[in-house]
């Protein structure tokens, strides 16, 4: 993964003015800033500022400047955020789709506690961290929040997995916590999980590996279960200070950690089953990084300052043009940027099982994807956005693609016909045949749903 800085969003003040949080839209459109005045800015996906709001205490009788914001996160739908405050709540803001709708304030929770760090993994479920050690749950739907579990230290960080459905918590006495909504069938562990030297103020949970630094000047990636797989050590580098927050993209294949003047870059080597560092962004006068957002589709990192400024970088593994129409932005071993340079669209083509994409083709009078993985293959339509993954063994690059029909994709291949529909990660099935017209092929709306029904 490389960084390369784009723009400066917001300017450093000349003192302190931290940039106490930054969150992404699920949507890729919105970029939402707090600033050490409370205040909220919002910026649209190409950096430019369109809106503001200001936050509000919990007690007005207390003043405007009686809390700190510690979390904020968007909702899925991209239409809401939630702010968790020092004050003991938290506030969701319907903030609308279009930039200048009104802000109202739809939920509230109020809390025992400071609200210490907050995260937004699914519809209607808000997840966050108590500074008397509680990790606890809001509901925006019923408007209740409950504990999910308890703990006798403060909670220093808060992260989730790829999926959103499971979460971790870094505690003050170094303790690191795993919960999980739904395992997806791993089978992994509940509960504590490590015990690491120092508070995890930076936490990331990557595909393979846990994350965790802090005071200590030491980076560890900790295994499924807890156990030690690497560390980076840099408590005898006199330039290095503590590590102050982390990242992990959105793939979970590179992570990336705050502290003073310096972002270090991990990246996930899958071949090896390692962690390999890349060369460190380091920035004079950046000071202490208080905060780091990865938008949703890989592509830009933001980073916040003590000094209240927020940086924009550039984040990809290669670029490359295709056919002088296509620019195609390799964000992680196993997610592509597929944007029309004519039109500006852009679609993400991902494997969702991890595995490294290779080569990308856009077939079919430029409309249709095709990329292979080591296990599967990437399909997709650019003008619908429908993708699909589906369980392919290699053949050498020998597939025949007929494109003909605007639902499915017909393959041909060693005497096997197989289709696949645009959006769907299973096959509608495969039959032998020596012969292929696609032309003697119904792939209507009725035959779809037909074949669906085949046991």
């Amino acid at each position: 993964m490389h960084l390369k800085h784009l723009r400066t969003l917001l300017s450093p003040q000349d003192g302190a003015a931290k940039v106490t949080c930054m969150a992404w839209s699920q949507n890729n459109a919105k970029f939402a800033v707090c600033t050490v005045d409370r205040v909220v800015l919002l910026y649209d996906e190409h950096g430019e500022r369109r809106d503001k709001f200001s936050t509000k205490p919990a007690d007005m009788k207390y003043g405007r400047k009686s809390y700190m914001v510690k979390g904020m996160a968007f909702s899925p739908d991209s239409t809401k955020i939630a702010i968790g405050q020092t004050d003991n709540i938290i506030y969701v803001y319907k903030i609308g789709e279009d930039w200048g709708d009104k802000k109202v304030i739809c939920n509230k929770f109020i809390q025992t506690s400071a609200v210490t760090c907050l995260q937004w993994p699914a519809e209607y479920i808000i997840v966050f961290g108590l500074a008397e050690g509680k990790v606890r749950l809001a509901n925006t739907k019923t408007n209740k929040s409950s504990t999910i579990y308890g703990t006798e230290s403060y909670v220093v960080s808060l992260t989730t997995n790829c999926s959103g459905k499971g979460i971790l918590s870094g505690h003050a006495d170094g303790t690191i916590v795993r919960y999980f909504f739904d395992d997806e069938g791993s089978g992994e562990s509940q509960g504590k999980l490590v015990n690491h030297p120092c508070p995890p103020y930076a936490l990331a949970w990557a595909t393979n590996s846990i994350v965790a630094a802090g005071c200590d000047r030491k980076i560890v990636a900790y295994g499924k279960e807890g156990h030690m797989l690497q560390t980076f050590d840099y408590s005898r580098d006199p330039q290095e200070r503590e590590f102050t927050t982390a990242v992990s993209s959105p793939g979970g294949q590179s992570v990336v950690l705050g502290s003073y003047d310096r972002l270090r870059v991990f990246n996930w080597i899958p071949r090896r089953s390692i962690w390999e560092e890349a060369k460190p962004k380091e920035i004079t006068n950046l000071y202490t990084i208080t905060a780091l957002a990865w938008k949703r589709d890989g592509s830009r990192l933001c980073v916040g300052t003590l000094c209240g400024g927020v940086e924009q970088f550039d984040c990809c593994l290669r670029r490359s043009i295709y056919k002088n129409k296509f620019e195609l932005t390799y964000v992680g071993p196993s997610q592509v940027i597929v944007k029309n340079l004519s039109s500006g669209t852009r679609v993400v083509l991902k494997s969702h099982y991890g595995y490294e994409v290779e080569e990308v083709k856009i077939l079919g009078k430029e409309r249709y994807l095709v990329a292979h993985t080591s296990e599967t293959l990437l399909l997709g339509d650019l003008n619908t956005n429908r993708l699909s993954e589906i369980a392919w063994q290699g053949s050498g690059g020998n597939e025949k693609y007929f494109f003909e029909n605007e639902n499915v994709c017909m393959i041909f291949n060693a005497g096997e016909l197989t289709l696949v529909e645009y959006g769907n990660n299973d096959t509608l099935g495969s039959v032998r045949t020596e012969f292929m017209n696609p032309h003697l092929i119904s792939g209507s709306d009725w035959w779809l749903q037909h074949w669906h029904r085949q046991p």
